[in-house]
């Protein structure tokens, strides 16, 4: 079975392509961000004079529970995932990002590779995540 979908009360990607999607047991979740249903972003606060302060802690946090919530859909979670890409705007926010990440995944977790990119589909996203779960179907 080869499917992928649309998970509701989650974001519309900003493209054609699903959420998540299904090849056997394996369960491919796309690049995720901070992004809430409404098109705003966790961890980003802008005052009323534009000042920009986004936070890779919280975003992060948001990104995981974002996938755990996409997982779900296929009766899966964290604990399944085996693979994990990220994708860091600045490698300054490394430290944050990976004491968060350890709050969710220890040495028994999944495999991962974080890397810096040049920027990301909005300004106020510090961080993107990909993941590859393994589930048997029931």
């Amino acid at each position: 079975m080869n499917t992928g979908k649309l998970v509701k009360g989650k974001a519309t990607p900003r493209g054609k392509f699903p959420h998540v999607k299904r090849v056997g047991d394996f369960i491919y979740v796309s690049g995720t961000s901070s992004r809430r249903p409404d098109n705003t972003f966790e961890g980003v606060e802008v005052d009323e004079f534009g000042t920009t302060n986004l936070d890779i802690k919280a975003q992060t946090k948001a990104v995981l529970e974002n996938i755990d919530d996409i997982l779900k859909e296929e009766g899966a979670s964290l604990d399944d995932v085996i693979d994990i890409t990220s994708f860091l705007v600045n490698m300054n926010d490394f430290g944050g990002y990976n004491e968060v990440y350890a709050q969710y995944f220890d040495y028994s977790g999944p495999t991962r590779t974080t890397v810096a990119v040049h920027q990301l589909p909005h300004p106020h996203l510090l961080i993107e995540i990909k993941a590859v779960a393994y589930k048997k179907q029931a």
